[in-house]
């Protein structure tokens, strides 16, 4: 018989798991804000989008490069240095849809 077997020790309750704003909190991490997503205007012809950090908040401008289709890259916040993870979408045509930024440490 195993030593633990014989311990009787008490049942640990099941944690339920944390919230992200508790998870911000116990690390003194800034709260996540939810703007993931960019809705390209396609008939605009642009290479260019308008990206909502989802650290800080503020909206920038970034140079979307289409050539590889649709693809996943990294690019850090011009406001407030942090990476975002850029995830873009595109048609079957080839032209962009979408553009989705997420926190890069999520």
């Amino acid at each position: 018989m195993c030593l633990l077997e014989t311990m009787n020790l008490p049942e640990k309750p099941k944690e339920e798991p944390q919230s992200e704003a508790e998870i911000d909190a116990l690390y003194g991490l800034e709260p996540v804000l939810r703007v993931e997503s960019t809705t390209v205007d396609p008939s605009a012809g642009s290479e260019f989008a308008v990206v909502h950090c989802p650290y800080c908040g503020e909206a920038f401008e970034t140079h979307v490069d289409t050539s590889a289709g649709s693809a996943t890259y990294i690019e850090d916040c011009q406001v407030c240095c942090q990476p975002i993870e850029m995830q873009l979408r595109m048609a079957d045509d080839g032209t962009l849809t979408e553009l989705i930024a997420r926190r890069g440490d999520s």
